[in-house]
């Protein structure tokens, strides 16, 4: 099995700055893409941010120029760094492992965390 575990989430101003961060954990051998979301109280869950095994970034337009994700130091590690954080990005905010293969399976399988709040409120 795996385990995502999300911190660094909590309140701050309109303007500010938070960053997330995400470890996977697990027999994992390779994975297709480490992504973002947010849910919002009576709203669907959306794709924040993603980021491929490979690097290759994708942003939704509402969070483009002011979140970037990236790999942290340790191996399955990703963070969301956010600026310029707006009331409108006030959320759950959600780590997913997609396609992740592990060792002895050879069927790949999508991970959720738990999930770490973020407001933005003055």
């Amino acid at each position: 099995q795996v385990q995502l575990v999300e911190s660094g989430g909590g309140l701050v101003q309109p303007g500010g700055s938070l960053r997330l961060s995400c470890a996977a954990s697990g027999n994992i051998i390779s994975f297709g893409a480490m992504e973002w979301y947010r849910q919002a109280p009576g709203q669907q869950r959306g794709m924040v941010a993603s980021m491929t095994r490979y690097g290759t970034t994708v942003y939704s337009d509402s969070v483009k120029g002011r979140f970037t994700i990236g790999r942290d130091g340790a191996e399955n590690t990703i963070y969301l760094q956010m600026n310029s954080l707006k009331p409108e990005d006030t959320a759950v905010y959600f780590c997913s492992a997609k396609r992740v293969y592990l060792s002895g399976n050879p069927d790949p399988a999508d991970y959720w965390g738990q999930g770490t709040q973020v407001t933005v409120s003055s």
